[in-house]
C-alpha cells in the first residue's frame, strides 16, 4: 500500500498530494491583467480593422494600398482575444507562457513598427479625421502595451520560480504525439522564417505576399507571422496539451478569422501564386494544430474520468492499492 499524505482535514492519498504540490512558477496576477487588457482592445479595434477590411476600407493606423493587410492584422487580434481571456484560470507561468510570449512578440512587434514608418502613419500624412484619430491613438496605446508586455514578463520572472497550484491538483501531462511533432516544427518555422522575412527585410520578401502592399503592411503581417511561428514552436518544447491549451484556443480562432476574410476579398489575392498557396497551407495548419490538440486534451480527459474508482462520486478518493 502507498503511504498517505497527512493535509487539512485528515489524509490524502500520495498520488494527490503529489498533484498538488506540483512544481510550477506561480502565475503573477500582472500577467493576467495585461492580457485581460489586451484582449479587451484586441476585441474592439481588431473586429474595426476586419469589418473595415472586409467592406473595402483600409482602416489602419498608416496608410495601406489595399484594405487586406489592415483587415488581416485585425482578424488575428480578434481571434487571439478568447485566448487571452482564459488564462486568468491558469496556476502556474507554465500555463500560459505558449500563449504570453507571442504576445510579448505582437506588442513589441507592432510598437517598433509604428515608430520605424511613423512617416506613414494617417496622422502624419492626413486624410479622413477618424483615420488620423484613429492613428494618434494607436501610437500611445500601442507603446504602452509593449512596455507593460516586457514589464509584466520581468515582473513574473522575478516571483518565486515554484509554488503549488492556485487551481488545485495538476493533470497528468499529455504529451503532443511523436507523429505530429515534425509537422509542428515545419509549421512552426514556416511562420516563423515567413515573419522575420518580411520583418526584416520588407523590400525583397514584400513581393512573395500575393496581393499589394507596402513596407509598414508587410512588416506588420511579419509581426504577427513571427509570434505565430514562436507560439507554435513554444507549444512544441512545451510538449504537454495541457500546458498549451490557451495556445490551442488561439490559433484555430486565428485561422478561421483570416480564412473569412480572405474570402471575403478573394478578388484581391492573386491564388496562383506561391505565396497564397504557402498562406492558406500555414492558416490549415493552425487550423488543424488548434482543433487537433483540443480533441486529444477532451480524449484524455475522458480516460482519466474512465479510471475513477467506480461507485465514488468524481473527486473522491478510493483506498489506496
Amino acid at each position: 500500500m502507498s503511504a498517505p499524505a497527512t493535509g487539512r482535514g485528515g489524509t490524502v492519498p500520495a498520488a494527490t498530494a503529489a498533484a498538488v504540490s506540483a512544481p510550477g512558477r506561480p502565475l503573477s496576477s500582472a500577467v493576467v491583467v495585461l492580457s485581460t487588457v489586451v484582449a479587451v482592445i484586441s476585441l474592439g479595434v481588431g473586429a474595426l480593422l476586419a469589418v473595415a477590411g472586409a467592406a473595402g476600407y483600409a482602416a489602419g493606423a498608416w496608410v495601406s494600398p489595399e484594405p487586406l493587410s489592415p483587415g488581416l492584422i485585425g482578424a488575428a487580434m480578434v481571434g487571439v482575444a478568447p485566448g487571452l481571456l482564459t488564462l486568468g484560470r491558469a496556476g502556474t507561468w507554465e500555463e500560459v507562457r505558449s500563449l504570453y510570449l507571442p504576445l510579448v512578440v505582437v506588442m513589441v512587434g507592432l510598437s517598433a513598427v509604428t515608430l520605424l514608418n511613423a512617416g506613414s502613419l494617417r496622422v502624419a500624412v492626413g486624410g479622413p479625421l477618424f483615420l488620423v484619430l484613429f492613428s494618434l491613438g494607436w501610437v500611445p496605446v500601442v507603446g504602452a502595451l509593449a512596455l507593460a508586455s516586457v514589464g509584466c514578463l520581468a515582473a513574473q520572472y522575478r516571483g518565486p520560480a515554484a509554488g503549488p497550484s492556485r487551481t488545485g491538483p495538476v493533470p497528468a501531462p499529455v504529451p503532443v504525439p511523436a507523429w505530429s511533432r515534425p509537422l509542428l516544427a515545419v509549421l512552426g518555422s514556416g511562420w516563423l522564417g515567413i515573419g522575420a522575412g518580411l520583418l526584416l527585410l520588407p523590400g525583397f520578401w514584400s513581393a512573395f505576399v500575393p496581393w499589394t502592399v507596402n513596407r509598414a503592411d508587410a512588416q506588420g503581417l511579419g509581426v504577427w507571422a513571427l509570434s505565430l511561428g514562436v507560439g507554435v514552436l513554444a507549444s512544441l518544447a512545451e510538449d504537454d496539451l495541457g500546458r498549451s491549451r490557451p495556445a490551442l484556443r488561439a490559433v484555430p480562432a486565428v485561422a478561421v478569422a483570416c480564412g473569412l476574410l480572405l474570402a471575403v476579398r478573394a478578388s484581391d489575392v492573386a491564388w496562383g501564386s506561391g505565396g497564397a498557396v504557402s498562406l492558406l497551407a500555414l492558416l490549415g495548419g493552425l487550423l488543424v494544430t488548434g482543433v487537433t490538440g483540443q480533441l486529444l486534451l477532451a480524449r484524455a480527459g475522458r480516460e482519466g474520468a474512465g479510471r475513477a474508482v467506480p461507485g465514488k462520486p468524481r473527486g473522491e478518493a478510493g483506498p489506496d492499492a
